[in-house]
């Protein structure tokens, strides 16, 4: 019996680029930890900002499980890519992210520049922003599939998303 074809295209530029804009260009995803007591999978719906130098930034509440949840394990997959205005979501662009969090302190130098860029995307997030359980996290990708429409299906590496 011959073995079945991969539905996995050769990575191209016109993945590479089409992933990178879904990166670019998100600014809410959803995010699958593990529960940090029960191991169970959990997904939330987050806020996020392409983070200068690659990858995504988030700002979460250390009340929110998903917070609570990277904080004892760092790996997570988040989805990226909005269905359309018309027709199956299912033939829109999407990208599956295999990530790690890394928290941002509060003290890093880093963290003022951070809070300028992300209220210049989120700007009703003034009003949470500078709570005492907010922190950002840097979601670096170490893969991804990309789905860019029926029959386009990518495997992307780190360096492939990296701008």
């Amino acid at each position: 019996m011959p073995s079945p074809l991969s539905p996995i295209r050769p990575t191209d530029n016109a993945a590479r680029t089409l992933a990178r804009d879904l990166v670019a260009g998100a600014r809410f995803g959803a995010i699958g930890v593990l529960h940090p007591v029960s191991g169970a999978p959990h997904v939330a719906r987050i806020a996020l900002a392409p983070a200068t130098g690659g990858g995504l930034l988030a700002l979460v509440s250390g009340l929110a499980l998903h917070s609570r949840a990277l904080a004892v394990a760092p790996q997570a997959g988040v989805l990226l890519g909005e269905p359309g205005a018309k027709g199956d979501p299912l033939t829109q662009p999407r990208l599956s992210l295999s990530v790690t969090a890394r928290f941002v302190e509060p003290e890093e130098a880093r963290a003022q520049g951070l809070r300028a860029h992300w209220l210049a995307l989120h700007p009703k997030a003034r009003i949470y922003a500078d709570l005492p359980d907010f922190r950002f996290v840097h979601l670096a990708p170490t893969g991804a599939l990309l789905n860019g429409g029926f029959g386009r299906a990518f495997e992307l590496t780190a360096e492939d998303l990296a701008p």
